[in-house]
């Protein structure tokens, strides 16, 4: 994976913002991918540094590329458990009152203040 599919890959799996202003992470992973990789060590022009330069740069952007599949899986899984449990987020009286809707029952109203 090139470093600008994997930059493209870990923003789209950053939550989205309606400003148009990006995020403090947004900006810090733009920063990263702007960084030049070259000449960072100091040995000027030793075919070591390259080399080592090279590795570095390889493990990041596979690192990058792990952590982009890494948020893709997790941002599914939420979406996963939400379908397959779509009343976790609900007040407990609303679940039973859904609940008691699946079996094709409809709870009685209650009336406010002990008052029919």
């Amino acid at each position: 994976m090139s470093a600008k599919q994997t930059y493209r890959s870990l923003l789209r799996e950053l939550p989205r913002r309606t400003l148009s202003t990006p995020t403090p992470l947004q900006q810090r992973i733009r920063e990263l991918y702007q960084r030049p990789t070259t000449g960072t060590t100091g040995k000027a022009g030793s075919a070591g540094a390259a080399e080592e330069e090279d590795g570095v740069a390889q493990r990041r952007s596979a690192e990058a590329a792990q952590f982009a599949k890494y948020a893709a899986a997790q941002r599914t899984y939420a979406e996963l458990v939400e379908r397959y449990n779509p009343g976790m987020t609900l007040e407990e009286a609303e679940r039973i009152r859904l609940t008691a809707r699946r079996v094709g029952w409809d709870l009685p109203v209650e009336s406010e203040g002990g008052k029919n």
